[in-house]
């Protein structure tokens, strides 16, 4: 998702801002408010930041 909007915005000549990076921290034990929730939250932000920056009309 990150490199295709990314592909898509410098088709456009947009600079997006950098997406989150992939946490390097869990424990893998599924506790509540794991850092890939966190995470989650942060691409879900970062991919609605960015269609908003994308024009639909041209989008590829």
């Amino acid at each position: 998702m990150f490199e295709v909007l990314q592909l898509q915005a410098r088709a456009q000549g947009l600079a997006l801002r950098e997406p989150p990076t992939e946490p390097t921290t869990c424990c893998g034990r599924g506790c509540n408010g794991c850092v890939w929730e966190g995470y989650l939250d942060a691409a879900e932000y970062w991919r609605q930041e960015a269609l908003l920056q994308i024009d639909p009309v041209n989008f590829a």
